[in-house]
């Protein structure tokens, strides 16, 4: 499989890339923008190296372009007007520091999460696995982007200041963006399952799902919630973690708007 070894040499010069613009902006955070495209990249470059089927090929291909691009759009356009991330200031000091404990890493991950994407394109066609695999990849698109506009709209009315968005999506999961993006990369490897070699990148939406359940997303996010907003805990009490649910019934508390 030669697009591995491609694709690898790709996403470093891709990374380095951006860690030179993000010197030149003076915003670390500038690999948020790159995280969404540079599965992008990935998929482009990694397509003509495929043996399977134009239509596999293709499905895979704009549904993974299709996801990074908005989200590196939605990232771009919404970390552009605020100040940079305080957590890239305290992960270390120095370009090579920050290099390596930011940009290397996120490339490794980057990499790896990728290989379902890498692997489906050399598989035998979309069949019934396949198929499965666009639906989740769907409700998962689905949940991310709705998710990420009504959390926009949310933060951009004032009366909201101080409150808990707790209605729509967010009203059955307190993190729908994180749950559809867990989603997508459980159907993009569905689409990967054509081939043994495919069904073996399994553990590439598991880590992404465990980051994103248990590692930097969610834990990292509500600790700060809980800190802001008096009303988070009995949010936290009502509404499922991640996988979407029916909220459950609690007595409120005081402090509850």
């Amino acid at each position: 499989m030669p697009q591995l070894l491609v694709t690898a040499a790709v996403t470093l010069v891709a990374v380095v890339v951006t860690f030179g613009v993000a010197r030149s902006r003076g915003r670390y955070d500038t690999i948020d923008t790159f995280w969404g495209l540079g599965f992008a990249i990935v998929a482009v470059v990694a397509f003509p190296f495929g043996d399977g089927p134009l239509s596999l090929r293709l499905v895979v291909v704009l549904l993974t372009v299709v996801w990074g691009v908005r989200l590196s759009v939605h990232l771009h356009v919404r970390n552009h007007k605020l100040p940079e991330d305080p957590r890239y200031a305290r992960m270390g000091h120095g370009p090579l520091k920050m290099f390596v404990r930011i940009y290397l890493f996120q490339a490794v991950v980057l990499y790896f999460v990728s290989l379902p994407v890498q692997f489906a394109v050399d598989g035998t066609g979309i069949g019934v696995l396949g198929w499965l695999g666009a639906v989740v990849w769907a409700v998962g698109f689905a949940f991310e982007s709705i998710g990420d506009e009504q959390l926009r709209r949310f933060k951009a009315d004032p009366a909201s200041k101080g409150k808990v968005l707790d209605t729509g999506l967010w009203r059955y999961t307190r993190h729908p963006n994180y749950f559809g993006d867990a989603c997508v990369w459980w159907g993009l490897y569905l689409l990967a399952c054509s081939t043994w070699p495919g069904a073996l990148t399994i553990l590439s939406p598991v880590a992404m799902t465990f980051t994103l359940a248990r590692g930097t997303g969610k834990p990292m996010l509500e600790k700060g919630m809980a800190r802001t907003r008096p009303a988070y805990a009995h949010y936290v009490e009502r509404t499922s973690g991640f996988f979407p649910l029916p909220p459950k019934k609690v007595t409120p508390r005081s402090g509850r708007r």
